[in-house]
């Protein structure tokens, strides 16, 4: 195995764990809804809202509707029986959608939810061993929840006997994954009031369409997060907001620099999707306080070069300005799931030109820069998929992709992504696992916790140079 590298940490330990999952985030204000009132508008500047009801003993069907234009969307479940269901309205013809492997409670739960993330709608209960999915549709095709004017006039209602508290407003996430320090442009991570920042891949009940974009804070002494804003997307070539993301938020300035990844809508699930699928890489640009609220950001691609490689797809950028330029770390994927580690370079972000790519390895992701000694290296994870000796690692690379070493941590389930600061007391570091959340219905996607490691005590923050 290659040494650790001169001024990274000698080892690094898990020293806390956590997993906020919260169906309705609080970077909005959620609606207080009556049962049986009229339905409540809620504008989401995106199509990821959510309906929760807490349950007080009823004794008939519990339903959750959200509603905009002619469309009506409800999940319901029955004391009596403990079924599940959703009903899908598109304005046109209404189906009704059961799960018979999933569909029924055997215990009474404490809450049931609604929500909506992209174009799935999903039905789940909340008992002591928490949120399970009961039920899932597609809307695609039928409601076009990415049109701007659908979240304007989206409304929710809740009837039913028995229900102590509604509330409504913003999908927030089941985990958290793809973390990311936001940075300074020089590649510094950015703070506020000593905190450290961070973009999230916020989990939704399902596959990568069903996420989208958060910005957390981290308290480093205390180690709590906190949920701070949403990030979605308008792309430069189709009408609509995604949910984007894997994305990398940098402070330039008076102004920040938001890239991100295109898996909004990413779809594998017929043979004509994975014809069509592919992710690439826009930027957006803006003044507005990304760190409070919910944002729809306008975008440009961000022309990320892969001359001479085989490359279906690009993904996960990072970015830093170096010697009067700029430097772009990604990932670039033969096909779907087969991808290494790239850096590109020049005098802006609009002319880019490949500077280095190691197609050798092939299950590499998370390209991140550290400087280090007034160094910059490039950082990445070495999936269970990599070759042999380049699998379950976290490889230390030069700017040519030359490895240098590896990060002395403990490798988690996934695909965990280095990222470092220093700390007073040592280095920290902050990635996520495979840990899923919300039951077997929704399979690959609902991961994962945040991991926090630290130095090991007793050992310098670094080897000396």
């Amino acid at each position: 195995m290659p040494a650790p590298v001169p001024g990274l940490p000698t080892r690094l330990e898990v020293v806390a764990r956590r997993r906020p999952i919260d169906l309705i985030a609080p970077t909005a204000q959620p609606v207080v809804l009556t049962p049986g009132a009229e339905p409540l508008p809620t504008p989401q500047p995106a199509p990821y809202a959510a309906l929760v009801a807490t349950l007080d003993e009823p004794t008939g069907r519990t339903l959750l509707t959200l509603g905009s234009g002619g469309a009506h969307l409800t999940g319901w479940w029955d004391a009596a029986s403990g079924g599940t269901g959703l009903t899908v309205h598109d304005g046109t013809s209404t189906t009704h959608h059961r799960s018979r492997r999933w569909g029924r409670c055997t215990t009474p739960p404490a809450e049931v939810g609604l929500t909506l993330t992209g174009t799935r709608l999903t039905l789940l209960t909340r008992d002591t061993s928490g949120w399970t999915a009961r039920g899932r549709v597609d809307l695609a095709g039928r409601v076009d929840c990415r049109a701007e004017p659908f979240g304007a006039a989206l409304v929710g209602s809740v009837a039913g006997d028995g229900i102590g508290r509604a509330r409504l407003g913003g999908f927030g996430q089941l985990g958290l994954r793809d973390l990311r320090f936001v940075t300074d442009a020089d590649g510094a991570p950015d703070r506020d009031e000593g905190d450290l920042l961070l973009t999230a891949t916020h989990a939704g009940p399902g596959f990568f369409d069903t996420a989208h974009t958060g910005v957390w804070s981290l308290d480093p002494d205390t180690l709590e997060l906190t949920h701070r804003a949403d990030l979605f997307f308008r792309r430069p070539d189709r009408p609509g907001v995604y949910g984007d993301h894997s994305t990398h938020l940098l402070r330039d300035g008076d102004r920040w620099l938001v890239a991100t990844s295109t898996w909004g809508d990413f779809d594998l699930t017929s043979p004509e999707a994975r014809r069509r699928a592919t992710v690439a890489v826009t930027l957006a640009e803006t003044k507005a306080d990304l760190l409070t609220g919910r944002h729809v950001l306008d975008t440009r691609a961000l022309p990320l070069p892969v001359d001479g490689l085989s490359s279906v797809a690009v993904w996960d950028p990072h970015l830093v300005r170096h010697d009067g330029g700029w430097l772009v770390g990604y990932v670039s994927a033969s096909k779907f799931f087969r991808f290494h580690p790239v850096v590109a370079s020049g005098p802006t972000l609009d002319s880019l030109s490949l500077r280095a790519a190691d197609p050798e390895r092939r299950a590499t992701e998370g390209t991140t820069f550290v400087e280090v000694g007034g160094r910059l290296l490039v950082l990445a994870s070495d999936g269970r998929d990599g070759r042999r000796g380049r699998r379950r690692g976290y490889p230390v690379l030069d700017l040519d992709l030359a490895e240098l070493g590896v990060l002395d941590a403990p490798y988690l389930s996934n695909l965990p992504w280095p990222n470092l600061a220093r700390e007073d007391r040592g280095w920290l570091m902050v990635t996520f696992d495979g840990t899923p959340a919300g039951g077997s219905l929704l399979g690959y996607g609902s991961h994962g916790d945040v991991v926090v490691m630290r130095t090991t005590e007793g050992n310098p923050a670094s080897n000396p140079a």
